[in-house]
């Protein structure tokens, strides 16, 4: 198992900062290798991001914070394509299993990762550009500073059909989940009767035809996604698809697309959710200025008449 090789995530939790970043050069180096990416196991992943969950936990002050998130953020461009959304399953699954865990101090912290993790998978579904390699926040920064175009630094290149899927697909089962498919999903947990425990009819019934157990350990993980993940989610989607160019829709079609399906994934949240907070959530988010549909209703100004003098 690829968990054999993983001697640094001990010093990922580590008090000493030093400690944290050999961790983190290790793992980076230790996802850098494609053989061993591609067989990292669902418990691996969740081992690993159990550990970057930590690293993130024990740094202190804001620029190293916003430091980490980013990098945290930034490692789905080491890895191979087919290793990256079982990598974000892991750590969608991470977070919704530790977010009720996270303190008010520390709160804040964990609300810029989530933030990042949404503005990098929204890149991703660009994909690489004229041929060249999938490149991160942080590089693109570097390139608009030295040579590139003045202004927002929005990418121009075409999206990934097939990435944009996975992503959606994604969103669909972790922050904007339904709550009945969540409820499903616990009870499907549940350890059923042994057939020593059931009536005889009950034993000789066969289960139902079209219903598999789902083995995948980062789903079973998650028996309830909290409101808190998913409203914060709701906050910043549009923010963060605005910085990678998904709201300029003239010219890019595609991108109209994924923004109305994203949304079609938030009006059904808004419309089967239980949460008050979520549904109220929801529809803010949908009202947003940036939206197709929303346009901006212009301020009036009103004429500034003077002083009329003392009211009689």
């Amino acid at each position: 198992m690829a968990s054999q090789n993983m001697p640094f995530i001990k010093n990922l939790a580590s008090s000493d900062s030093k400690f944290r970043k050999s961790a983190l050069a290790s793992l980076h180096t230790f996802l850098s290798a494609k053989h061993i990416a591609t067989t990292l196991s669902p418990v691996d992943i969740l081992k690993l991001w159990k550990g970057l969950f930590y690293a993130m936990w024990m740094c202190d002050r804001a620029i190293p914070q916003q430091t980490l998130a980013q990098e945290l953020a930034d490692l789905i461009y080491i890895l191979p394509r087919e290793s990256v959304v079982p990598w974000l399953r892991g750590f969608w699954a991470t977070m919704s299993r530790e977010w009720t865990s996270i303190d008010v101090l520390r709160m804040e912290k964990f609300l810029l990762l989530v933030r990042r993790v949404v503005g990098a998978s929204f890149r991703w579904m660009k994909g690489a550009q004229d041929g060249k390699a999938d490149i991160s926040a942080a590089t693109a920064t570097k390139t608009n500073k030295k040579g590139g175009k003045k202004g927002s630094g929005k990418e121009k290149s075409a999206w990934d059909a097939k990435r944009v899927d996975q992503i959606l697909d994604m969103l669909a089962e972790w922050p904007f989940a339904l709550d009945e498919d969540v409820k499903e999903d616990s009870d499907s947990e549940e350890e059923p009767e042994s057939d020593d425990d059931k009536p005889q009819h009950e034993s000789l019934r066969k289960e139902k035809p079209g219903k598999k157990e789902n083995k995948d350990p980062l789903h079973l993980l998650a028996k309830k996604i909290p409101a808190g993940l998913k409203i914060h989610v709701l906050d910043i989607w549009v923010d963060e698809a605005e910085k990678v160019g998904m709201l300029d829709f003239e010219g890019d079609e595609e991108a109209l697309k994924i923004v109305q399906r994203i949304i079609e994934k938030i009006e059904e949240l808004e419309q089967r959710t239980v949460s008050p907070a979520i549904r109220v959530r929801s529809k803010d988010s949908l009202a947003d200025d940036r939206l197709p549909g929303n346009d901006k209703k212009p301020v009036e100004e009103k004429e500034d008449e003077g002083w009329g003098g003392f009211d009689n």
